[in-house]
Protein backbone atom coordinates (compact mmCIF):
# COMPACT_ATOMS: atom_id res chain seq x y z
CA UNK A 1 0.00 0.00 0.00
CA UNK A 2 1.65 3.69 -1.00
CA UNK A 3 2.19 6.19 1.51
CA UNK A 4 -0.65 8.68 2.47
CA UNK A 5 -0.14 12.03 2.34
CA UNK A 6 -0.62 14.19 5.32
CA UNK A 7 -3.34 16.62 5.38
CA UNK A 8 -0.25 19.39 5.77
CA UNK A 9 1.50 17.76 3.43
CA UNK A 10 -1.17 18.46 1.15
CA UNK A 11 -1.70 21.72 1.71
CA UNK A 12 2.05 22.42 1.20
CA UNK A 13 2.13 21.41 -2.21
CA UNK A 14 -1.45 23.09 -3.12
CA UNK A 15 0.48 26.26 -1.78
CA UNK A 16 4.12 25.80 -2.95
CA UNK A 17 5.45 25.84 0.39
CA UNK A 18 8.78 25.00 0.70
CA UNK A 19 8.85 26.08 4.80
CA UNK A 20 6.16 26.72 7.11
CA UNK A 21 6.44 29.33 10.02
CA UNK A 22 8.12 28.60 13.27
CA UNK A 23 4.76 28.09 14.97
CA UNK A 24 3.62 25.47 12.26
CA UNK A 25 0.85 27.50 10.37
CA UNK A 26 0.86 28.43 6.78
CA UNK A 27 1.02 32.19 6.06
CA UNK A 28 -1.04 32.97 2.50
CA UNK A 29 -0.89 35.67 1.34
CA UNK A 30 -3.05 37.37 -1.58
CA UNK A 31 -2.22 39.54 -4.02
CA UNK A 32 -4.40 41.02 -6.89
CA UNK A 33 -2.63 42.09 -9.82
CA UNK A 34 -4.63 43.94 -12.25
CA UNK A 35 -4.34 42.57 -15.93
CA UNK A 36 -5.48 45.14 -18.83
CA UNK A 37 -9.14 43.40 -19.04
CA UNK A 38 -12.34 44.21 -19.90
CA UNK A 39 -13.60 41.38 -17.35
CA UNK A 40 -17.89 42.19 -18.26
CA UNK A 41 -19.81 43.89 -20.94
CA UNK A 42 -23.44 42.82 -20.18
CA UNK A 43 -26.45 44.65 -21.66
CA UNK A 44 -29.55 44.61 -20.04
CA UNK A 45 -32.98 45.42 -21.99
CA UNK A 46 -35.61 47.11 -21.00
CA UNK A 47 -35.65 47.92 -17.64
CA UNK A 48 -38.26 48.74 -14.59
CA UNK A 49 -38.06 50.87 -12.07
CA UNK A 50 -36.57 48.48 -9.30
CA UNK A 51 -34.03 47.38 -11.52
CA UNK A 52 -32.91 51.58 -11.36
CA UNK A 53 -33.57 51.60 -7.81
CA UNK A 54 -31.51 48.89 -6.74
CA UNK A 55 -28.51 50.14 -8.37
CA UNK A 56 -29.01 53.35 -7.01
CA UNK A 57 -29.34 54.94 -10.44
CA UNK A 58 -32.19 57.12 -9.52
CA UNK A 59 -29.96 59.27 -7.08
CA UNK A 60 -27.41 62.27 -7.61
CA UNK A 61 -27.31 63.75 -10.46
CA UNK A 62 -30.52 61.30 -11.92
CA UNK A 63 -32.58 61.99 -8.84
CA UNK A 64 -35.99 63.11 -10.28
CA UNK A 65 -35.30 61.71 -13.65
CA UNK A 66 -37.25 58.55 -14.78
CA UNK A 67 -35.12 56.25 -17.11
CA UNK A 68 -38.05 53.50 -16.90
CA UNK A 69 -37.49 51.25 -19.87
CA UNK A 70 -34.28 51.96 -20.82
CA UNK A 71 -31.53 50.33 -21.21
CA UNK A 72 -28.67 49.76 -19.14
CA UNK A 73 -24.89 48.61 -19.71
CA UNK A 74 -22.58 47.63 -16.77
CA UNK A 75 -18.77 47.11 -18.16
CA UNK A 76 -16.03 46.38 -15.61
CA UNK A 77 -12.18 47.08 -15.79
CA UNK A 78 -9.14 45.92 -14.70
CA UNK A 79 -6.58 48.41 -13.76
CA UNK A 80 -9.63 50.02 -12.42
CA UNK A 81 -8.37 53.93 -13.91
CA UNK A 82 -9.80 52.19 -17.16
CA UNK A 83 -13.36 53.45 -16.28
CA UNK A 84 -12.71 57.26 -17.15
CA UNK A 85 -11.68 56.61 -20.79
CA UNK A 86 -14.58 54.00 -21.33
CA UNK A 87 -16.68 56.19 -20.16
CA UNK A 88 -15.39 59.08 -22.76
CA UNK A 89 -15.23 56.47 -24.98
CA UNK A 90 -19.08 55.36 -24.78
CA UNK A 91 -20.30 59.18 -24.73
CA UNK A 92 -18.76 59.85 -27.83
CA UNK A 93 -19.48 56.88 -29.53
CA UNK A 94 -23.11 56.60 -28.87
CA UNK A 95 -26.42 58.67 -26.99
CA UNK A 96 -25.94 57.35 -23.91
CA UNK A 97 -25.87 59.00 -20.29
CA UNK A 98 -23.36 57.92 -17.70
CA UNK A 99 -25.56 56.09 -14.81
CA UNK A 100 -22.65 55.61 -12.64
CA UNK A 101 -18.75 55.38 -12.91
CA UNK A 102 -16.11 53.90 -9.97
CA UNK A 103 -12.91 54.80 -10.95
CA UNK A 104 -11.87 52.47 -7.66
CA UNK A 105 -13.19 49.05 -8.40
CA UNK A 106 -13.69 49.28 -12.41
CA UNK A 107 -16.96 49.57 -13.27
CA UNK A 108 -18.85 51.98 -15.38
CA UNK A 109 -22.70 51.66 -15.93
CA UNK A 110 -24.57 54.00 -18.92
CA UNK A 111 -28.24 54.37 -19.70
CA UNK A 112 -29.53 54.83 -23.22
CA UNK A 113 -31.87 53.24 -25.32
CA UNK A 114 -30.80 49.53 -26.80
CA UNK A 115 -29.05 50.58 -29.88
CA UNK A 116 -27.22 53.26 -28.36
CA UNK A 117 -26.37 50.94 -25.39
CA UNK A 118 -24.94 48.31 -27.59
CA UNK A 119 -23.23 50.91 -30.19
CA UNK A 120 -21.48 51.97 -26.84
CA UNK A 121 -20.39 48.82 -25.13
CA UNK A 122 -19.02 47.49 -28.37
CA UNK A 123 -16.69 50.96 -29.24
CA UNK A 124 -15.63 50.92 -26.05
CA UNK A 125 -14.46 46.73 -26.43
CA UNK A 126 -12.86 47.64 -29.77
CA UNK A 127 -10.23 50.53 -28.02
CA UNK A 128 -9.71 48.51 -25.67
CA UNK A 129 -8.75 45.31 -27.60
CA UNK A 130 -7.78 47.42 -31.20
CA UNK A 131 -5.93 50.09 -29.48
CA UNK A 132 -4.75 49.39 -26.12
CA UNK A 133 -4.35 45.77 -26.88
CA UNK A 134 -6.67 44.44 -23.93
CA UNK A 135 -8.03 41.12 -23.44
CA UNK A 136 -11.84 41.73 -23.48
CA UNK A 137 -14.97 39.78 -23.12
CA UNK A 138 -18.21 39.49 -25.53
CA UNK A 139 -20.93 41.77 -25.09
CA UNK A 140 -23.65 39.14 -23.12
CA UNK A 141 -27.38 40.53 -23.71
CA UNK A 142 -30.40 39.96 -21.59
Amino acid sequence: MADRMTAEELWDLIAGLKKREKNGQIRIVRLRTPGRDMTMAHLIGTSGREIYQNLGLHIGVHEGEDHTGETIGIMKFTPWECTVPAADISLKSADVEIGFLDRFNGTVIILGRREEVRTALEGVRDFFRDDLHFHVCEIEES
